[in-house]
């Protein structure tokens, strides 16, 4: 799922470290929501979302995902 995290943190000047003190989550948590190797939990998300304030799908892209599921799994 993309996000502009980067880009957002970039704007304010905040570090990853920043943004992890403000959401409760470690500067390594932040770097791998930012580059897509994790999934925010969704109350991580609306912390995100929250810091800078706007709403999930304002910072995350649901329908972009980076790896398409397989359509013969089973729903999650």
């Amino acid at each position: 799922m993309k996000n502009c995290l980067r880009v957002l943190r970039a704007e304010r000047r905040w570090s990853q470290a920043d943004l992890g003190e403000r959401v409760g989550v470690s500067r390594q948590a932040i770097n791998a929501v930012e580059t897509g190797k994790h999934f925010p939990s969704l109350p991580l998300a609306f912390k995100l979302a929250e810091a800078f304030d706007l709403r999930i799908d304002d910072v995350f892209d649901p329908h972009d995902d980076q790896e398409k599921l397989d359509p013969r799994s089973p729903a999650l």
